[in-house]
């Protein structure tokens, strides 16, 4: 959600060379990001205006549900706050939750006509991670919300790796769950919230790049087990990372 929606359009789409299309939800105030070869990747929307309440400009992630519904009410059964539906939304159905510890997180109901996770294009998401309290007792809240044990044996894999429980779907690691978040803590990068890495081929020229359109470094640089890293800040204040994909004697990972 930005504040500018044109602003917001002008930074990410020099800084990852996306191409925006409209949709029909949120009445014209609400956009499809495309990879430079075209395929669907993010949406973006322009915060309606609210009397009184400042909202913040943030990325979300969202989580498929067969049921909003019945997800929904998991996560109210594990502590969690659902504070916005299940409710109609486009072709289909989208509820805002957040979990005991406050990560704010969304469901989605509906067609998920993208497939541009399991490519890990340039410009494309490639990893979630959770910032939380404790990241076991994270696992255990949206592995129950989001059936992630049911599912094991098919298509999920949770386990845990590099000081984090990493969650695997049809074999790529797709999410991290770390702990040590503070709730109370002055970095927004070290509360619990979930945080959205974006693939590129260079992060220390994206990270360049993001302070010459007028955002900034969070994180600067760095190497991790799963890629070079950083976190920063786009032009109205949005915290998102950036991630280069490894290459080994087997090719190209599919973890960032």
């Amino acid at each position: 959600m930005a504040a500018d929606l044109d602003r917001a359009h002008a930074f990410y789409g020099e800084l990852f060379d996306w191409t925006f299309r409209p949709t029909r939800y949120g009445h014209g105030r609400y956009t499809i990001a495309c990879t430079d070869d075209g395929v669907p990747t993010v949406g973006i929307g322009a915060s309606a205006p609210t009397v009184g309440v400042t909202l913040p400009v943030t990325w979300t992630t969202y989580f498929a549900a067969d049921s909003a519904d019945e997800v929904a009410w998991r996560v109210q059964e594990r502590g969690g706050t659902v504070a916005v539906g299940p409710l109609e939304f486009g072709n289909g159905r989208v509820a805002w939750a957040a979990d005991p510890d406050g990560a704010v997180f969304g469901i989605w109901e509906g067609d998920l006509t993208s497939a541009w996770w399991g490519e890990r294009r340039p410009g494309a998401p490639v990893w979630l991670e959770l910032r939380t309290r404790d990241a076991f007792d994270a696992a255990l809240f949206y592995g129950h919300v989001f059936g992630w044990d049911a599912q094991a044996r098919e298509r999920c894999d949770v386990r845990f790796e590099h000081d984090r429980v990493v969650l695997h779907i049809d074999g790529k690691a797709v999410a991290g769950l770390r702990g040590g978040a503070l709730e109370a803590a002055p970095d927004p990068n070290v509360r619990p919230r979930w945080h959205v890495y974006f693939r590129v081929e260079d992060v220390d020229r994206v990270a360049e790049r993001t302070v010459a359109l007028g955002g900034s470094v969070v994180s600067p640089p760095v190497d991790t087990p799963y890629g070079r890293v950083a976190a920063l800040r786009d032009a109205e204040g949005g915290i998102f990372s950036v991630a280069a994909v490894q290459r080994g004697s087997t090719g190209e990972r599919d973890d960032a």
